[in-house]
């Protein structure tokens, strides 16, 4: 893919001297990771370590009859095999609910299971063993009895009378269901000039991270103490929650996350099969080690997206929109995921579609359901390419409805840059936001008009290509309204210890975590640019509760929004502290100091007076020679939380350019663009690079992901030989600008980026697909991915 760099300058109001604000600098692990020098929890190897494996059902619902231990216990180097009723002794159960989403249940769900098996692949028996293969050999010894039980794998059919409850104790199969009904809806269908229906299908799919899920659990008997080396989104949730269910004290768990190959969401929940771990490590006062492998995965991970919406949207013939109504239903398997729940991804559905336009008048209701498949939960952008789809999928559909350009129709509808702060018609808070401009700049940079030109003529060659655009809003910096107040353990704070040391370096102990994303280097800017050090003086310490402020991690786009602002603000916190002491040093007023590059300069003329090597010479090692009443602080922690605004919402538009061979079916991406509005930019390498990164996700699913399941419950594309993901020579040039909207809620003004590419990408390349065919009087396409198989049936050609 070609790098484009369209970074914007410097904002004046974070103008610091040599700031790193707004830089593209590299990451500050780029070189150990590129040498093979980073320490993932598979090199983790500690004393007495054993491995785990375990035995999973090969039904989607069974009851468990027998489970016969003997072969297996005395199978070569087994330590130790253990059923779910066993471990329950160990480890309480957990229930995935949130109070504020009113009626959400979910049945209490167990380590490894008990009684019953919910879905293919679900844990039924743990074997421990001196090495992994001993383990995986002895699973094969234990002999299981299962009464096959009927399966419910159709979310159409979930809530019929005559389906069988999964959970007898809930009483029916509905997991969550929320409603919406804002304005005067049906008066604005029965005034509209056309109303355009469509269902949407998204299809059911995974994160597929390069590292898969990993972690060893070491009990110490003599300390009574746990500590977890984990690949994990959240060191201080799990923490909370590996103390919850053991019944221990906060202070009895240390979880530490290294280095971590990727996690898109797949690691920021509770799986059973890592619970298992860490109590087998109690139960046994041993080191206990899982490293899922790529099949565990695929029926292990959560999946995300399986949702049907049936949906329409009312339009003037002036291209004034003026209804939107959706019906959401979702099958998210037998339980709902703890602690963030099953039911977000169907809240964000109805929350965010039709959320760039100023339309008052939307009706929804989203219907989550149990199933006998694989738990879904939250990944990637959560909600946000479901309900992009849905949107600009209708906006589009609508525009060819009343024969208007589709750009042309956003512009009539979208809210205006100058119209904020505002309130969407779900009721969203928008601080601002700039569609307007932001679609303008894309307009000028893909060169529209030139497009649309070399497409009509390329049509009269037999060449059918299609344009596509996807506008959207992206969640970002969540404050505890997202989980907090539903009772969820779940922090929306972020914290940030800052130390100078004796030779004058930093180092910055931050809550949130690594994941390949760049936080480590986004962090080390902030501290660097608010205190004045050189970056490669500058240490980041993250995933560490024993050595970290309390924070939230990684996750919904927030590491560098409230995590760079807690750096921020401890390096200036730092700096001021410094500065006091150079002021008593140097007998001058702190106020007219800074520190540059390293060095406390006079802030008027920029001249050198005080070297950091030589102030920490004198407070670490010679105080006695400060004057009386001086009491340097070389050490200071700042929290931060946002509190103006529920959510820091950004914005953004993309386009798809591509080309559909008619005979095949194939799609070949040409040309992919978008412009966002993040907020102040840190590194605008490295938030390019998360566009980037989440326009190929959003890509996959479009095109080639889908986890697919025969009407028994079984996945029938378990493994990389037949789950497609998008590969680098199949993707387009993507090309990224930006608008600069800062959020007030902060100094920095930071938004999150994390999202934004995967949020709109697949609305964009299905509208250039059915953009594409539309001379040639194809059926919309609304059914995700778009394979050859599903193009040539809208073509009648198969």
């Amino acid at each position: 893919m070609k790098i484009v760099d369209d970074s914007p300058p410097v904002l004046t109001a974070l103008d610091r001297p040599n700031s790193y604000i707004g830089r593209s600098v590299p990451r500050p692990n780029l070189t150990r990771l590129t040498q093979g020098r980073g320490q993932y929890v598979s090199d983790v190897v500690l004393p007495r370590m054993a491995h785990v494996a375990f035995v999973r059902s090969p039904h989607a619902h069974a009851r468990i009859v027998k489970i016969d231990k003997a072969a297996a216990e005395k199978a070569p180097g087994v330590i130790a095999v253990v059923t779910g009723t066993e471990l329950a002794e160990v480890m309480t159960p957990w229930v995935g609910v949130l109070t504020h989403l009113k009626g959400l249940k979910s049945a209490p769900q167990h380590a490894i299971a008990v009684e019953r098996a919910c879905w293919q692949g679900e844990a039924v028996c743990a074997v421990v063993a001196r090495t992994r293969a001993q383990a995986e050999d002895a699973c094969e010894l234990v002999d299981m009895t299962y009464e096959e039980l009927p399966a419910v794998t159709d979310a159409e059919t979930a809530l019929d009378p005559k389906t069988p409850v999964i959970q007898p104790s809930l009483g029916d199969n509905l997991c969550f269901e929320r409603k919406l009904d804002v304005g005067a809806v049906d008066k604005a269908f029965a005034d509209s000039d056309a109303v355009v229906e469509a269902t949407f299908v998204t299809g059911r799919h995974t994160g597929v991270t390069n590292e898969p899920r990993s972690i060893v659990a070491d009990w110490n008997q003599g300390e009574a103490r746990l500590t977890v080396y984990q690949g994990t989104q959240a060191p201080h949730m799990m923490q909370d929650l590996f103390a919850k269910h053991l019944c221990l004290q906060h202070q009895q768990v240390r979880v530490v996350t290294k280095d971590v190959g990727g996690s898109f969401g797949i690691k920021v929940h509770t799986y059973a099969d890592e619970m298992a771990a860490v109590a087998l490590s109690k139960l046994l006062k041993r080191p206990v080690k899982f490293v899922a492998d790529r099949l565990e995965s695929f029926v292990t991970d959560i999946h995300a997206r399986d949702h049907r919406i049936k949906a329409k949207i009312g339009v003037k013939t002036d291209g004034t929109i003026t209804a939107f109504e959706i019906d959401d239903l979702t099958g998210i398997g037998p339980y709902s995921v703890y602690p963030r729940t099953s039911g977000i991804e169907a809240n964000q559905v109805v929350s965010l579609v039709g959320g760039p336009y100023t339309c008052p008048n939307y009706r929804a209701q989203a219907r989550v359901v149990f199933t006998n498949k694989n738990v879904m939960c939250q990944y990637r952008a959560v909600g946000h390419p479901i309900a992009v789809a849905v949107t600009e999928g209708l906006v589009e559909l609508a525009a060819a409805k009343i024969g208007m350009d589709p750009l042309e129709l956003r512009r009539r509808n979208m809210i205006a840059d100058d119209g904020y702060p505002t309130q969407s018609a779900a009721g969203l808070k928008l601080e601002k936001l700039s569609h307007h401009e932001a679609m303008a700049h894309l307009d000028a940079m893909m060169n529209y008009a030139g497009l649309r030109a070399e497409q009509a003529r390329l049509r009269k060659q037999g060449i059918y290509r299609g344009i596509g655009f996807a506008s959207f809003i992206e969640v970002t910096n969540p404050s505890a309204a997202f989980y907090g107040v539903g009772g969820a353990r779940i922090t929306s704070q972020d914290g940030a210890t800052v130390k100078l040391d004796a030779q004058g370096n930093i180092s910055i102990h931050t809550g949130v975590s690594e994941q390949g994303q760049g936080a480590e280097a986004v962090v080390a800017q902030c501290v660097a640019s608010a205190f004045g050090v050189p970056l490669d003086r500058v240490r980041v310490v993250m995933g560490d509760t024993d050595n970290t402020p309390y924070g939230g991690g990684t996750w919904a786009s927030r590491a560098a929004g409230i995590g760079g602002e807690a750096a921020w603000q401890a390096g200036k916190a730092l700096r001021e502290n410094v500065l006091s002491v150079a002021g008593a040093m140097l007998q001058a007023k702190p106020g007219d100091l800074d520190i540059s590059n390293g060095v406390v300069i006079d802030k008027a003329t920029g001249a050198e007076r005080l070297g950091l090597d030589e102030l920490t010479r004198v407070v670490y090692f010679r105080p006695d020679t400060l004057p009386a009443g001086v009491q340097p602080e070389l050490v200071v922690t700042k929290h931060y939380v946002p509190k103006g605004w529920p959510f820091a919402f950004t914005n953004g538009i993309q386009a798809s350019w591509l080309e559909v061979d008619v005979d095949t079916g194939f799609v070949k991406l040409l040309k992919h663009w978008c412009v966002e509005d993040c907020g102040t930019i840190i590194n605008p390498q490295l938030v390019d690079e998360q566009i980037r990164g989440g326009i190929v996700q959003g890509i996959g699913a479009a095109l080639y992901e889908q986890c697919l399941y025969d009407e028994r419950g079984q996945m029938l594309n378990g493994s990389m030989a037949d789950y497609l993901v998008p590969m680098a020579a199949e993707m387009p040039d993507i090309e990224c600008a930006h608008v600069v909207s800062p959020t007030a809620d902060s100094e920095l003004g930071a938004k999150g980026a994390g999202e934004a590419g995967t949020a709109g990408a697949p609305a964009s390349v299905m509208n250039a697909i059915n953009d594409a065919l539309r001379p040639l009087g194809a059926a919309p396409l609304t059914d995700m991915p778009f394979t050859p198989g599903k193009i040539l049936r809208a073509l009648g050609k198969v």
